[in-house]
This record gives C-alpha cells, sequence and structure tokens, in this order.
C-alpha cells in the first residue's frame, strides 16, 4: 500500500552485466509482479491471522508496523537525518496525517481479520481505493459502479455464516483508513523524495499503535511478546505485506499505466478468498462469492473507465 525504497536498489540492478540482469525484476512482466505483490501481501495476512490464536490482534499489527518501520527506516537511513531540518511543519504535518491513517487502517484491517474471513475484509476494505476513483467523476456510468460495490457489501453483511456486524464494520473502516491512506500518499510524496515519507510515516504509525499492541498482549499473558518464533513471524508478515509488494509494484508501474496497475489490483479480493481458503481454511458461501465477484467488477470498472493515471500512483 505505499513504495518501499528497496525497489530502488532492485531495479537497480537490471543495470548490470550478464546474468543479474538476466534475474533482475526488469526481466519479468509486470501483470506477474502485480500478482506475486498481491499472493505476497494475501499470504502475509494469512500468517497474521494465525497469530491471533497466541497474540491479540493490535499486537500483532505492532509488530508487523514495527517489522516494516525497521525496515524502510533503514533503507531511508540517511534522509531521516536532516527530515525536521530539511521540511516545514507543513511537510511534517502532512507525514504525521500519513502515518496515523496507516496505522488505523492496519488497526481497522487487523480486528476485522480477527472477526471475519480475509476475502470478505479485503473486499470490503477494497471500497477505500473503489471511492478515491469515482469521487469527482462526472460519468454517469460510474454510479453503476457505486450500486454494484454496495450491493456486493450489503450481500456480505446479510450473507448469515460467517458474517459479523463487527468485523464488516471494522473493515469499513479499514477501507476510510486507505482511502486517506492513498490522498496523502500524493501529498507527502510531493513533499519528501523517495521513500523518506513513507519511512517516517512508518514510524510514526508504528508509535501510535505500539502502546496499545503492548498493554493488550501483556494483559493476554505478556510472555509471547517476546517469543522470538512470533517475533520472527511477525518480522516475515512485515516484509510480506508490506516491503515485498512494495517492491514488486514499484517496478511494474514503471512499465505500464496506472490504469492497468490498478485494473489488475482488482483480483486482490479473489486472490485474499483463495488465499483464506488454502492457508486458513476459511471456506465461503455462494453468496458470498457472488459479492466478491461484484465488488471486483466494480473496482475493475471504475479504474478501467480513467483516461489519465491517478495522481498517486504509489498508493
Amino acid at each position: 500500500m505505499a513504495l518501499a525504497e528497496a525497489p530502488g536498489s532492485l531495479g537497480g540492478a537490471t543495470r548490470a552485466p550478464g546474468r543479474t540482469r538476466a534475474l533482475s525484476l526488469g526481466s519479468v512482466p509486470p501483470p506477474a509482479l502485480i500478482f506475486l505483490g498481491i499472493v505476497s501481501v494475501q499470504v502475509g495476512a494469512g500468517l497474521a491471522k494465525h497469530l491471533f490464536e497466541r497474540l491479540p490482534p493490535t499486537s500483532v499489527v505492532s509488530i508487523r508496523l514495527l517489522a516494516s518501520a525497521l525496515v524502510l527506516g533503514f533503507l531511508a537511513r540517511r534522509a531521516l537525518r536532516t527530515v525536521l531540518r530539511d521540511h516545514s511543519w507543513t511537510s511534517l504535518a502532512v507525514v504525521a496525517g500519513y502515518g496515523i491513517s496507516l496505522a488505523a487502517m492496519n488497526f481497522a484491517f487487523y480486528q476485522a481479520l480477527a472477526r471475519i474471513p480475509l476475502g470478505v475484509a479485503v473486499t470490503i476494505e477494497f471500497l477505500g481505493p473503489l471511492s478515491v476513483a469515482i469521487v469527482g467523476s462526472r460519468r454517469p456510468r460510474d454510479v453503476l459502479w457505486v450500486l454494484l460495490a454496495g450491493a456486493g457489501v450489503v450481500m456480505l453483511a446479510r450473507g448469515g455464516g460467517d458474517a459479523d456486524l463487527l468485523g464488516i464494520a471494522f473493515a469499513l473502516l479499514a477501507a476510510v483508513g486507505w482511502a486517506s491512506y492513498i490522498l496523502l500518499t500524493a501529498a507527502t510524496g510531493r513533499r519528501f523524495p523517495g521513500t523518506t515519507g513513507l519511512a517516517l510515516a512508518s514510524i510514526i504509525g508504528t508509535l501510535v499503535v505500539l502502546p496499545g499492541g503492548i498493554a493488550t498482549g501483556v494483559a493476554a499473558g505478556g510472555g509471547a511478546l517476546l517469543d522470538p518464533e512470533l517475533l520472527l513471524i511477525g518480522l516475515g508478515v512485515g516484509l510480506l505485506s508490506s516491503v515485498i509488494p512494495y517492491s514488486l509494484e514499484l517496478e511494474a508501474l514503471r512499465r505500464v499505466p496506472a490504469r492497468v496497475f490498478g485494473i489488475l489490483m482488482s483480483l486482490e479480493p479473489a486472490v485474499a478468498a483463495l488465499v483464506g481458503l488454502v492457508v486458513l481454511g476459511e471456506i465461503l458461501t455462494g453468496r458470498q462469492w457472488v459479492a466478491i465477484a461484484c465488488v471486483i467488477i466494480a473496482c475493475a470498472g471504475a479504474t478501467r473507465g480513467q483516461k489519465e493515471p491517478t495522481e498517486a500512483p504509489e498508493a
């Protein structure tokens, strides 16, 4: 859901001669990069949900954000040393809002994930980027996409079985966080070079969530927070959910229009449902699959109609 500095180093490998060039990300077709990024994100979410058996969701999201912040902070360490000196208070306020939206999005998504299937949570969360794509549009057909996506969410909410109204509410909150994140990505990208803004936002987001993560972890037993195995899995979740997909998406965005990127990203709810089935054993009903299809079609349709790249492809 953002871009890391790691892609720059990976992309730079395309300049190396011989076998290094052949094995670089530049030799992989963009659709494959996007699909691998989607799978990476959802597998990371599946691993995170497995951790809920031993840690509260707030603790898990804290470990995930902390892992991302450490990696991104290391990559942007030189720029972070002078960030207060080189940027105005307005820019720092923007990146602070960016970090808070990042924390809210992840916190709400993990709370939803603890209550509803992965595929359902991701489908509802996808209303965030769909809203960003449609807001401000004057095309009459976009009303159709809004209605179609709304119908999908209604079917998920009234589908019975695994439907949990609190979980759906958290997923909707995550969608709001994602929409805010996309808009603030553009604002941050105009003020901070490279991944400096993302690294700083990750640090701020971690500081926002970490106290609650520690408190809930201690209340649940405390010892699990220091379990090396859980911390290692949490690091894996951070890499799979953030650094790896950001790297793949950046390389893909260098070679495909944002419109095409958005259409391919519309596959994410379906991939999430399949990962939920394979990794978590979450079996969805026919109604839920139809609802997911409605949201996917709405997202693809809204994105396909965009004539120009979005202002913030990094989102």
